[in-house]
């Protein structure tokens, strides 16, 4: 918590000192710090889960903060964020969650995954048709503009189709397959790397966890595993965002709108969901522009990986 809040204060210490700057000198100023931090957090982490935006990112990190809970003798309700529970319990390890945004700013790596070479990592990835749907609600209803304008996505407010945020380049579906393979193209120098999908993680949810808890050297029993899954299962995950239950989130699990469901962070985690809302013709040309542009390291193709039958245990991301 204490972290947090320095860095927040450090950051905007920084933009306050260079406020009188053109917009985009003050943007790659906040860019460069933010990656700074990012590099450090990297160096200091005994494990890194990396992925795109909207890939099922807070469904794991919910699993895998009751897992620690249980695991580790720790309070529910904790949610983890990098060595908060490390420093309860030193058996805990220190995650970083990142998306990679700002590391390059920082670091000037734009060729290769340098950065991370060395560490674990987790990678984490999903059909990137289905992560455009879902980061068209973000940006949408849960983002703030100012983030918008950082990171490059359509204004706030701006009028935009869902084909064509779907087919922006630099925050559709060609920017996160040009995000994959750059993964898939350093793959052999990154020897401690697990790829996990989110369509795996929804059809063999508890085999998953427990295959990253065994990778990343925290291995814990069959019960464990289950109360972490059992816990964020989807209905529960909207009950505990509704009710605000994790501690000391920030926005990062509330609802945008309380009236809207598509402002949830919760929201439906439907694999092959993107179909819904595109015409046929669209489909196609979706379709077709991931089959011939994104790396076959994935296993995704022009039909979406089969929907698992519902149960208990599965949760949206």
């Amino acid at each position: 918590m204490f972290q947090s809040i320095w860095k927040t204060f450090s950051r905007k210490a920084v933009l306050s000192a260079v406020f009188f700057l053109p917009y985009e000198k003050r943007r790659k100023v906040e860019r460069w710090i933010r990656g700074r931090w990012e590099a450090n957090k990297i160096a200091e982490a005994d494990w890194i889960l990396a992925s795109w935006g909207k890939s099922g990112r807070t469904w794991l990190r919910v699993m895998l903060s009751r897992f620690y809970q249980v695991r580790f003798d720790l309070p529910e309700g904790m949610l983890i964020g990098f060595d908060n529970m490390h420093k309860r319990n030193p058996g805990a390890p220190r995650v970083f969650f990142t998306h990679g945004n700002y590391l390059k700013d920082y670091t000037g790596h734009t060729e290769d995954k340098r950065d991370f070479y060395g560490k674990k990592v987790v990678l984490l990835v999903r059909d990137p048709r289905d992560v455009a749907v879902s980061q068209f609600f973000q940006w949408k209803y849960r983002m703030r503009p100012r983030k918008k304008r950082l990171n490059d996505y359509p204004e706030h407010g701006a009028e935009i189709s869902m084909y064509d945020f779907m087919m922006h380049r630099q925050q559709g579906m060609p920017r996160i397959v040009e995000y994959f393979n750059g993964w898939a193209e350093d793959v052999e120098r990154l020897p401690d790397m697990l790829i996990v999908r989110y369509e795996d993680m929804k059809a063999l949810t508890a085999e998953t966890l427990k295959r990253i808890v065994e990778f990343t050297g925290t291995p814990g029993s069959d019960e464990q595993v289950q109360i972490a899954v059992d816990y964020a299962a989807y209905e529960n995950m909207k009950k505990l965002e509704e009710k605000r239950a994790f501690k000391l989130s920030g926005g990062r699990m509330k609802p945008g709108d309380a009236s809207n469901p598509d402002s949830f962070k919760v929201r439906r985690g439907k694999v092959g969901g993107y179909r819904d809302y595109y015409t046929d013709e669209q489909i196609a040309a979706i379709d077709t522009y991931m089959t011939e542009h994104l790396s076959p390291l994935f296993g995704y193709t022009a039909e979406p990986l089969a929907e698992p039958v519902p149960t208990s245990t599965q949760a949206a991301g």
